[in-house]
C-alpha cells in the first residue's frame, strides 16, 4: 500500500506551484483534482497518470478512487487549488483513509489570500495598525458558529479575510459595520488572484458591494477588510531600527 498525497498547487499562476508538488504530479499514477479550479498547465504536468475530475464525483466515489489505487501501491495525488488545509475538506478524507490503513501526506501550497496580498502590493499586518489576521467565510449553506459571526469577529478590528463569500458582500459589509468597523474602512476584492484575468476592486464598506456587482463577480475572489489596505499611518518595524538590538545585531545608536 502507498500513502495518499494531498497536494496544494497554488492560487492559479502555474509558476507558483512548489517544486515538491510539481514532482509528485509528474510521477503520479492517479490525480484526483478539484474541477475547474486547477489550471490546465498544471494538469498537463501529469503525463503518465490518469486524471479524475472531483467536481463530477461525490465523497464516496472520491474516497474509493484514493483508497483502491493506494491499496494497489500506486502513487495517488489528491490535487487541491491553493493550500489543502484551508477550506479543502481534507480532514474527512484523511480520517477515512486512516480507518482503512492508508496513511496520508499533506503538501502545502500558496493560498489565494497571500496571492491577493501580493497582487495588492500590501502587508496584512502593520505595526500600529494591526498584528492580527482573521480568516473566515460568511454563513450560507455551510453554517458558522455564533461566536464566529461577522459582527463578533469585527470587534477585534483586525485584518478580516473572507474566502468563498464574495457573493454575500452586502451582508458582510452590514455585519462588519454593526461589529464596529467604520463605514469608511477600506476593502479590497481580488478576483482570481495571480491569474491572467485577475481583477482588483478597491472600495470601502459602504460602496464595495456595488462596485463588485458592477463587475459581475460572484465567485473565485478573496475579500479583505481593514486599514492595512490603505493605511493613513503606521509604525516602522523595530527589527531594523538603529536603536534596537537583537541576537544578530547590536543597536547602532543609543
Amino acid at each position: 500500500m502507498s500513502d495518499v498525497f494531498f497536494v496544494g498547487c497554488g492560487p492559479g499562476d502555474p509558476d507558483l506551484i512548489t517544486i515538491k508538488a510539481k514532482k509528485l504530479i509528474q510521477k503520479a499514477d492517479v490525480v484526483v483534482f478539484s474541477g475547474s479550479l486547477i489550471p490546465k498547465p498544471i494538469l498537463k504536468l501529469c503525463k503518465k497518470g490518469k486524471l479524475y475530475d472531483a467536481a463530477k464525483l461525490v465523497r464516496e466515489e472520491i474516497f474509493d478512487l484514493l483508497y483502491k489505487n493506494a491499496k494497489k501501491d500506486k502513487l495517488v495525488v489528491r490535487l487541491h487549488d491553493g493550500d489543502p488545509a484551508i477550506y479543502g475538506a481534507i480532514r474527512e478524507q484523511i480520517d477515512n483513509l486512516e480507518k482503512k490503513g492508508i496513511a496520508s501526506i499533506v503538501v502545502p501550497g500558496v493560498t489565494s489570500f497571500l496571492a491577493s496580498a501580493a497582487a495588492l502590493g500590501t502587508q496584512l499586518t502593520l505595526p500600529g495598525v494591526t498584528q492580527t489576521m482573521i480568516i473566515t467565510r460568511a454563513e450560507s449553506r455551510t453554517k458558522v458558529p455564533k461566536r464566529e459571526q461577522i459582527s463578533e469577529l469585527a470587534k477585534h478590528q483586525a485584518t478580516l479575510i473572507f474566502y468563498l463569500s464574495v457573493h454575500l458582500l452586502t451582508k458582510i459589509s452590514k455585519e462588519a459595520i454593526a461589529g464596529g468597523y467604520k463605514k469608511t474602512t477600506p476593502v479590497a476584492v481580488v478576483y482570481r488572484a495571480s491569474r491572467k484575468d485577475q481583477k482588483i476592486i478597491l472600495g470601502t464598506l459602504i460602496d464595495i458591494a456595488k462596485k463588485v456587482k458592477a463587475e459581475k463577480i460572484t465567485m473565485t475572489a478573496i475579500v479583505i477588510i481593514g486599514d492595512v489596505i490603505k493605511p493613513k499611518s503606521y509604525e516602522y518595524s523595530k527589527l531594523y531600527d538603529k536603536t534596537f538590538s537583537h541576537g544578530f545585531r547590536k543597536a547602532k545608536v543609543k
